[in-house]
């Protein structure tokens, strides 16, 4: 490649970047329901027939949006994974960062959740944002099958790419339940926090190996 194509690849990477950075910002403003191609624009101080020169549709710029929280979920992952030595632990872990994760950027847990949604009624998505998809997926199979050759998982839970579907499945609804639910659960007696602990030291009792 030339050093102008260089350049020029440069420049567009760069203003696709500016254009997602605006539209996250409105993502967090005001919810994804709320932003338009035209917000996108005004934000990133860029024209709206540009925008649409980098992206189709809203729906293809929820993907970019996507891909990123994907990767950012991915590094929080992979870092709590890093701080733990069994692989139940490296799970555990996971798991709690995957709550964190919603605490902290609540617009890019619900950006996940739309991309999931999506690839859930067949609409049509990228190679990078499902590669960025299964990224995530390998870091919590990867502890379980740690856990399993260390001996703190059990070696009968099954597929550990299942188990790990299993695992998501349930903190994600534990996630979804803690953020919409809190004056339903604490009806109950129950706070979210207390919520938390108890369904992560139950995952770990499921999990465990029995000595």
């Amino acid at each position: 490649m030339s050093y102008v194509a260089e350049r020029r690849e440069e420049e567009k990477e760069r203003r696709r970047a500016e254009i997602v950075d605006a539209a996250e910002r409105l993502y967090a403003e005001i919810g994804w329901d709320a932003v338009t191609m035209d917000r996108v624009a005004k934000s990133a101080r860029l024209s709206r027939a540009l925008i649409y020169v980098y992206f189709q549709d809203k729906s293809d710029l929820l993907l970019a949006i996507a891909e990123r929280a994907l990767v950012e979920l991915r590094g929080s992952f992979v870092a709590a994974a890093a701080a733990k030595t069994s692989g139940l632990d490296k799970v555990q872990a996971i798991g709690q960062a995957y709550v964190l994760f919603q605490q902290e950027t609540p617009f890019r847990f619900d950006a996940c959740s739309r991309f999931h949604a999506h690839q859930a009624a067949g609409q049509p998505t990228d190679d990078a944002c499902a590669a960025a998809g299964d990224a995530v997926i390998a870091v919590i199979v990867e502890a379980l099958m740690r856990g399993q050759a260390d001996g703190s998982i059990r070696k009968d839970i099954g597929n550990p790419a299942q188990v790990c579907v299993m695992l998501w499945a349930f903190t994600h609804g534990l996630i979804q339940i803690g953020t919409n639910k809190t004056q339903e659960i604490a009806r109950l007696g129950i706070e979210v926090p207390q919520l938390m602990e108890g369904s992560f030291t139950m995952l770990r009792y499921m999990l465990a190996r029995i000595p």
